[in-house]
């Protein structure tokens, strides 16, 4: 019997190879399912773009010669993994464009997010391929040329790996005429791909079993024809009529989306049949109307004027057309946000208040405050909680996602609604009164459940300078709607906690001076108390006095504390022997604080959760290393105007510049000397890691910094809070 069930699985298994190796004569649903897991691709995104207009709901990124994820219907939604290109000879090799030898980006339009990726493996082929969005429909649209460098006809595929509603394992695929179709099973969002010259043969599969690269990185044809693959990580391939010569160089693709299937196809071919070049002068016109109705750009940032255009657009494009005001952190699932921890995909691309704030500040300064003030109302009447507070974050619906509290960000609503004006009375009475209530009335208060780095409770000098400021601007609208009591209640309390910050987070006997110096937090209000606490992501746990973080300039920026005040200085030079990577002018930027373990191993392989704690207090020890972030460039160069230091500043916005990649997008993260692999081949210093890439903060305070420098002043800094702490 045993030997029987062998020759029968023998056969069963041998006839699933002649499947494989046969064209299809008729309609076949692809064997290998449901295929590899489904997975995001790495964050470090080169470029990022969408229509600047609200009818068009898709967002695309690019990343290393490829199409990476596209949004839709949403920008917390990703609906699209991948989409690149095979070529091949037909003989001797197939090759992924992605692969190409030399893969660079280009920032077509200086003043719109249009990016053409160029893909050249020499002695075979040259691939340019050119992104817009349909203004008009759920359309992204790319203009491929190829040209054939061995002087012989080419193949050339489409290989694209939809991941439809956030799910790439619950798709399925087919073929409608010369359309890839797919449609998800578990939402309403169906996805569409076409060509002109259409397509001469099409393929479904499924990812590592079935897929159209399986089929030709073995003898570089396309032998496979399936024309379903139902449920599971499906992946569409599409032979074009391109050989890259002349007369066979070009192309146009449209992706289109809807939710279903008819509507999604009818939508790509409309954008089709209106063409590329209508559809991209219509998108580049569009984000030109939006800039030209902002201010110019800044005189500190004419060195590096499309970094500053692009950091507007990239604000702009990071809040979602349908929950309008959510701007989203960042386009992006870095590290293991992308290979499973959650599932549907979360992290980056939800809606932080933390974020919205500093997004919103950069628009007020550059000219928009018609989007500064939609992320008000969707602060409020969005996301704000019943009870007054915020969620650690939430979907871009509102829905909270992360289940923790915050207490800057509770804070941090009411002063982006001072800067505004916003002192109407039903927003004090049903929001801003509620939320500043909660500051006041919260238990143990100042103490925050987290501060601004998201793993740890206690006195956080940042959070509290937020707290206050935050108290100070809703004490001025309460009296501004006649509520002189609870006027009196924030101030009373925002001037305690102002009294008392040194004495609950700056220590007198900690090992980095003989002077106090602020901590990045305390966990039971006393500084000189050697409390340990773990310091999580692969770190050590450790005596509070050793863990400094430069969040403590919150203090200076937000108008708490004088600039001049010596033991601010003192904690500025504190934090400049531990964090700035043995650079003390800052050129490679700050680490988060003492022994962060949020990013990359040492040899540059993703950061993951699980690892064990480091059982020494040698950083180097960490299994992962928090490396550095440019967006303390930006803070810093804010204090240092304070101080009259103009130049400083001026520096820190062109070290800001030089840490963005070819598509002018600034990382979460830099590489810096002081751990490997910073500075080998591949992670050169001061460049983004393969964190998320654009960080919507990272750009904020690009922004806001220039804006700063020209003015002389912190932009952001409100005056009512510095005019009682500072006298300015």
């Amino acid at each position: 019997m045993t030997g029987q069930i062998r020759v029968g699985w023998l056969a069963m298994a041998l006839a699933g190879c002649v499947l494989l190796a046969a064209p299809a004569a008729r309609a076949q649903t692809a064997p290998g399912a449901p295929g590899a897991t489904a997975t995001w691709t790495e964050a470090d995104k080169d470029g990022f773009g969408t229509s600047a207009t609200p009818a068009s709901k898709v967002w695309h990124t690019l990343d290393d010669g490829r199409l990476t994820e596209v949004f839709y219907p949403d920008l917390g939604t990703p609906s699209v993994r991948s989409l690149e290109l095979i070529v091949s000879d037909g003989r001797t090799f197939a090759q992924r464009d992605s692969t190409a030898a030399t893969r660079t980006v280009q920032l077509m339009d200086p003043r719109s997010l249009t990016y053409r990726q160029v893909d050249e493996q020499p002695g075979r082929f040259r691939v340019e391929k050119t992104y817009v969005t349909d203004p008009a429909r759920q359309t992204l649209m790319i203009s491929v040329h190829v040209e054939s460098l061995t002087g012989r006809a080419l193949d050339v595929y489409a290989l694209y790996d939809p991941s439809l509603g956030n799910d790439g394992m619950d798709d399925s695929g087919s073929t409608s005429g010369d359309a890839l179709v797919g449609t998800d099973s578990g939402s309403p969002v169906a996805g569409a791909l076409v060509a002109a010259p259409a397509f001469t043969r099409t393929s479904n599969g499924y990812s590592g079993t079935s897929d159209g690269w399986e089929d030709l990185k073995s003898d570089y044809r396309m032998n496979w024809t399936f024309t379903s693959a139902p449920n599971g990580n499906v992946v569409q391939t599409g032979k074009t009529a391109l050989t890259g010569l002349t007369g066979a160089r070009d192309l146009t693709l449209a992706l289109g989306f809807g939710a279903d299937a008819a509507t999604a196809t009818s939508t790509a071919r409309a954008s089709l049949a209106g063409g590329f070049a209508l559809a991209r002068t219509a998108y580049e016109n569009g984000w030109h109307a939006y800039l030209d109705g902002l201010r110019g750009v800044p005189a500190s940032a004419l060195g590096s004027p499309s970094t500053y255009d692009v950091s507007v657009m990239v604000l702009a494009a990071s809040e979602d057309k349908t929950h309008r005001g959510g701007y989203i952190a960042s386009p992006t699932m870095p590290w293991v946000w992308g290979t499973g921890l959650e599932n549907p995909s979360g992290a980056y691309h939800l809606v932080w208040a933390r974020d919205l704030y500093q997004i919103a500040t950069a628009l007020i300064a550059a000219g928009d405050t018609a989007g500064a003030n939609r992320a008000v109302d969707y602060l409020f009447f969005t996301q704000q909680k019943p009870d007054g507070s915020f969620p650690q974050n939430s979907l871009v619906d509102g829905t909270p996602h992360w289940g923790n509290l915050q207490l800057d960000e509770v804070a941090l609503p009411i002063m982006l609604a001072w800067q505004l004006g916003r002192n109407d009375a039903t927003l004090y009475r049903d929001h801003i009164k509620k939320a500043a209530d909660f500051l006041v009335n919260y238990p143990g208060a100042p103490f925050t459940p987290q501060e601004r780095w998201e793993n740890q409770s206690g006195y956080s000098p940042g959070t509290i300078a937020a707290e206050i400021a935050g108290l100070i601007c809703a004490a001025d609208i309460a009296r501004r709607n006649g509520d002189a009591a609870s006027a009196k209640r924030y101030e009373a309390t925002a001037d305690d906690w102002q009294a008392h910050v040194q004495g609950w987070t700056a220590t007198n006997n900690g090992p980095y001076s003989p002077r106090p110096y602020y901590l990045r937090l305390t966990k039971d209000g006393n500084p000189n108390a050697g409390t340990a606490y773990n310091i999580g992501d692969s770190g050590p746990t450790v005596d509070q006095r050793k863990v400094v973080d430069p969040s403590f300039l919150e203090l200076v920026r937000l108008g708490v504390k004088p600039a001049r005040n010596g033991l601010i200085r003192n904690t500025v030079a504190v934090v400049d022997q531990q964090l700035a990577s043995g650079q003390p002018n800052g050129r490679y930027f700050w680490h988060r604080f003492n022994f962060d373990g949020y990013g990359e191993k040492k040899d540059g392989s993703p950061w993951d959760i699980g690892f064990p704690a480091n059982p020494t207090e040698i950083w180097a020890n960490n299994t992962t290393i928090g490396r550095n972030w440019p967006l303390f460039g930006g803070e810093r160069g804010e204090y240092e105007l304070l101080l009259g230091d103009t130049s400083s500043a001026r520096a820190r916005l062109g070290n800001m510049a030089t840490a963005a990649n070819d598509g002018d997008m600034l990382p979460e993260q830099a590489w810096a000397p002081d751990f490997p692999p910073a500075g080998q081949a591949g992670f050169p210093l001061g460049e983004g890691t393969f964190s998320a890439t654009p960080l919507a903060w990272s750009h904020a305070q690009y922004v806001r910094l220039a804006w700063s420098i020209d003015a002389g002043r912190p932009v952001e800094q409100p005056s009512i809070v510095a005019a009682r702490y500072v006298g300015r």
